[in-house]
């Protein structure tokens, strides 16, 4: 409850993007795999954008 008017951190803002294009990704797999590659590619780049806000 507290937490409510907590404002989310710019790791948490990309953490939820990340799952966001998995879950795409997985869904993509499916139907579509050149589209499902370029949702992970994506999803890959947004982790290594947060592994470097891990290093600082």
């Amino acid at each position: 409850m507290f937490g409510l008017f907590k404002k989310k951190s710019e790791k948490d803002k990309l953490y939820e993007q990340y799952e966001k294009l998995m879950a795409q990704s997985h869904a993509l797999s499916k139907t579509n795999r050149t589209e499902s590659d370029k949702k992970f590619a994506e999803a890959e780049a947004l982790m290594t954008k947060i592994a470097e806000l891990d290093k600082e």
